[in-house]
């Protein structure tokens, strides 16, 4: 079949950023703002079925308000992320932090009101039906107020994240918006790459010289801009632990643990095991640099293809690439099937490689259509058929639970990544599985264990580099040359020193270091790729009806906290490094897999 590889961006706001309907939209949410502001002053909140009523509304003005600048900011992102050269897009996006911080006031002043509320009052409201079914998010809010300063500095606070903890993030996307990376080709015609463009080339080009001369452009281009972004990093990350400081969390990691709803054991309990099991992944490394004609991979080979033989790189165009996606769902079943299919087919994906995109890849929600949309750039690799598989998961985790409500959908990033990853493995497992020759297998083979090493490795070297970064930091400014010198050590230890040479500039080159919303944003994806290692083997065991139990479970994770999820739906124990090591070993029998097939064929 025939799909468009552009998003349709009119059916939303038609008009880009200068639409007359999104100013309206904004005009709207405005005027709402005003007036959930008069309902919150004069309510009071106790026991009594007034004021369940009086609770009911506030809950139902703070979705709708919260629906609508919701889709206008994600609007506004999604035009700035496909067309980076629209200086337009920063204007409005600011007049929607505006709005955003207003909300945030407000949302302050409720929680004030949750946590004013008697213990006894707090429980005769939530035996009502309707507020009983949001209980666990409501004891939740009134929980996490009680850090809450009082009502006049959390203000403050909100009016300085626009100029301070957003107004850092913003910069660092305007930065990279400018950047460019020159490549000369073998003609020596030198053409200047956006980051996403060099970065798609860098980490895929079949050919180690094209890798090797991106990546020493690619790290001139972030060491000329480091004094930047180290200024950002820095300032971005200093502003979190002074707000963390005043809202009484006893260290750096209490906070997104928090938001993840999961425990610092379970955290200890994940990273223990890829500690003592990651011997597979380096083997991999070193037997792919053999096969490459390296004694040792360099940072830009990690991910490059293996040709072996005369097989050629498996390639998809975008079309091959969706069929291939829908096709293999329906082996997992129709509920996923029907919604890829209809995502696919009604421009949901913005997927074309050109020019002055942004790089990497995401999902994002549309609150008001109840909708999601997703950013890439696929070039043609089966990782990047992974990545449309990848979102599409993430879109059908939102699109499951459209029937709950409101506040029961906020899941938080860890388990938002198991869905994503489990609709990914559903394909990286059907690639490998399809292929017409040992050398296509290993090739596939070496694909998806790329995805692990990242998992296992790579973020594992984020995650040490920012716990290091954090510590320093709440001591004074981190240098340049400093925060070089930690991205190094995490590299090395999280690599067991297994790669020629490393990039001391990753901290900046990296996205999820300067995203101002969540505090370390990277470990989420380890998690979530683990526990969907986990759900994925218990469909091996009883694929008969596991979609309705998978969706099940879905359903509960914007509910729950992780531990009480897994003991539900899978019967496990996070804290137990056990759990995440029989994760790990599931991913070790393919690095045996793809040792053995290639020797077959070097043979």
């Amino acid at each position: 079949m025939k799909y468009v590889d552009t998003w349709d961006l009119d059916s939303i706001f038609p008009g880009g950023t200068n639409s007359e309907d999104l100013k309206s939209k904004l005009t709207e949410v405005k005027e709402a703002i005003e007036e959930y502001q008069k309902l919150l002053s004069k309510s009071e909140l106790q026991g009594g079925e007034s004021s369940v009523n009086t609770l009911k509304t506030i809950l139902k003005e703070k979705e709708s308000i919260g629906k609508g600048l919701g889709q206008a900011r994600t609007f506004v992102q999604m035009w700035h992320d496909a067309y980076m050269d629209d200086e337009h897009a920063s204007v409005v996006m600011g007049q929607i932090m505006e709005l955003y911080s207003d909300v945030q006031k407000l949302s302050n002043s409720f929680t004030k009101k949750l946590v004013a509320i008697s213990d006894n009052d707090w429980q005769q409201l939530l035996e009502d039906n309707e507020l009983k079914e949001v209980s666990f998010v409501l004891n939740e809010i009134r929980e996490e107020g009680k850090r809450l300063l009082s009502e006049e500095e959390e203000r403050l606070i909100a009016d300085l994240d626009k100029d301070g903890l957003s107004a850092w993030s913003s910069l660092y996307d305007t930065t990279v918006s400018i950047m460019t990376i020159p490549f000369t080709d073998e003609e020596g015609k030198t053409t200047d790459l956006s980051v996403g463009q060099a970065m798609n080339r860098m980490y895929a080009d079949p050919d180690p010289e094209v890798r090797k001369q991106i990546f020493e452009n690619w790290e001139a281009a972030w060491t000329k801009y480091a004094p930047i972004f180290a200024d950002t990093l820095n300032h971005l990350d200093g502003y979190r632990i002074t707000l963390q400081k005043a809202h009484q969390y006893k260290d750096h990691l209490e906070e997104p643990l928090e938001y993840n709803r999961m425990s610092k054991e379970t955290l200890d309990a994940m990273w223990s095991a890829v500690s003592n099991n990651k011997q597979p992944f380096t083997d991999f490394l070193q037997h792919k640099a053999g096969l490459l004609g390296m004694e040792k991979l360099g940072w830009q080979d990690v991910d490059a293809p293996v040709t072996l033989g005369d097989e050629e790189p498996t390639r998809f165009t975008y079309d091959e690439a969706c069929d291939f996606v829908i096709e293999n769902f329906e082996s997992f079943g129709p509920k996923l099937t029907d919604f890829a299919k209809h995502a696919l087919e009604n421009r949901w994906v913005e997927a074309e490689d050109r020019p002055n995109k942004r790089p990497g890849g995401y999902c994002t929600s549309l609150p008001e259509f109840e909708e999601s949309r997703i950013f890439m750039t696929f070039t043609g690799s089966p990782s990047d058929t992974s990545t449309l598989a990848h979102e599409l998961g993430h879109a059908f985790h939102s699109h499951v639970m459209k029937d709950l409500p409101s506040l029961n959908r906020g899941y938080a990033m860890n388990v938002a990544e198991t869905a994503s990853t489990f609709a990914e493995t559903i394909i990286g497992n059907a690639t490998v599985e399809n292929a017409k020759s040992k050398e296509e297998k290993a090739a596939l083979l070496g694909s998806k264990l790329e995805g692990a090493t990242a998992m296992f490795l790579n973020i594992h070297a984020r995650f040490l580099f920012e716990d290091a970064f954090y510590k320093e930091r709440a001591q004074g400014i981190v240098s340049e040359k400093r925060l070089n010198e930690l991205m190094v050590e995490a590299q090395k230890e999280a690599y067991g020193d297994s790669l020629a040479s490393y990039h001391p500039h990753f901290w900046c080159s990296k996205l999820h270091f300067f995203i101002d919303s969540v505090p370390f944003y990277n470990f989420p994806y380890t998690f979530g790729y683990l526990f969907s290692l986990g759900v994925y083997a218990e469909y091996l065991k009883h694929p008969e009806g596991f979609e309705d139990k998978y969706i099940a479970l879905l359903k509960d994770t914007g509910s729950m906290k992780v531990e009480d999820l897994a003991q539900k739906h899978l019967g496990v124990d996070l804290t137990k490094e056990e759990f995440w090591a029989e994760g790990i070993e599931l991913m070790a029998k393919d690095v045996e897999e793809f040792i053995r097939l290639t020797n077959e064929i070097e043979k």
